[in-house]
């Protein structure tokens, strides 16, 4: 999924990130928008990768993470660029095939993306948090968020094209810092959401959003962040409870919208589409209608540029037809 606007938080990806985060601490608090800033305001500030930096050296295009450098060299940093989790252990065979593969890969690619590398025996928080069931395992990480992800030992070549799609996907290549243009014009009503944002006040950031839409109707920015914040703020109503009440009501499809809203909120991008797709499926007439709409709203949340929207796409299709 991409940024809102380069440069700038995406009040999405703060929330994923802060999903993944939680993961790891076995909470998500989705009040704290403010937090879920801070990790894409530290990649602002942070030096780009370069594969000019020694491997295993912070900034590196390969590193070695743990527990306490997780946060910046693995969720901060995939605000730059995407990172790529090896996930590892010594008495690991088929590791140590893949490990040599991944780690040329990401010197080939310039800074383009990073290879984390965690070994699992000294990590077992990470290994749990990022429910590794068997190793080698690598996972894909974009705006904090897991996009992509396979397990075992691959041949180099379906290894390069896992990374170079995911590439594609995400920056399409470009590396922070390399060769920038000057970039777009400031516009300071963006700067009054966004601080909204950051004081956690959902309401005034819509407000603002809005403002800027009822002048600007055609702004490259203002309608999608509107939409996000707007579904944020659903999924924070909502709450956790919504999934028992929805799970209770399968025939309801507002609160299966409602539920659809907290998953999406919390960065679980396929249980909210399924839940959808799910009613849209198993109903008909104004009930099938209502959950088409909600769903082809969250795909408009997340972006077309998602292959997750894509594949959801799909099964509307074959849902309706």
């Amino acid at each position: 999924m991409q940024p809102t606007r380069p440069g700038r938080p995406d009040p999405r990806a703060q929330a994923q990130q802060a999903q993944l985060a939680a993961s790891l601490a076995g909470a998500v608090d989705l009040a704290a928008v403010k937090a879920r800033s801070e990790a894409a305001a530290r990649a602002q500030t942070a030096p780009p990768p370069s594969a000019a930096a020694p491997d295993g050296a912070p900034g590196a295009a390969v590193v070695d993470v743990t527990e306490a450098t997780f946060q910046a060299e693995v969720l901060d940093r995939s605000f730059q660029v995407p990172v790529v989790l090896d996930l590892w252990a010594e008495w690991c065979g088929p590791c140590k095939q893949l490990s040599p593969v991944l780690e040329r890969l990401a010197a080939e690619g310039g800074g383009s993306w990073v290879l984390a590398k965690v070994d699992v025996d000294a990590n077992p928080a990470l290994a749990q948090g990022l429910r590794v069931q068997g190793i080698p395992a690598v996972k894909a990480v974009w705006q904090g968020q897991l996009v992509a992800e396979f397990t075992g030992a691959i041949p180099e070549e379906q290894a390069r094209q896992f990374v170079t799609e995911l590439v594609r996907a995400t920056t399409g290549g470009a590396v922070p810092g390399a060769g920038e243009e000057p970039g777009e014009a400031e516009d300071p009503r963006l700067d009054v959401a966004e601080a909204a944002l950051e004081r956690g006040d959902l309401t005034a950031a819509e407000a603002a959003y809005q403002s800027i839409l009822d002048a600007e109707p055609d702004h490259p920015v203002a309608g999608l962040a509107l939409r996000q914040v707007q579904l944020f703020r659903r999924a924070d109503e909502a709450g956790p409870d919504a999934l028992a009440a929805a799970d209770a009501a399968p025939d309801d499809v507002a609160a299966q919208a409602r539920a659809a809203d907290f998953l999406l909120g919390t960065g679980d991008v396929e249980g909210a589409f399924e839940r959808l797709l799910d009613v849209v499926r198993r109903t008909a007439g104004d009930d099938r209608d209502q959950a088409r709409r909600h769903l082809v709203e969250l795909f408009g949340v997340v972006g077309d540029q998602d292959p997750r929207v894509a594949a959801a796409r799909r099964q509307l299709t074959l849902a309706l037809y």
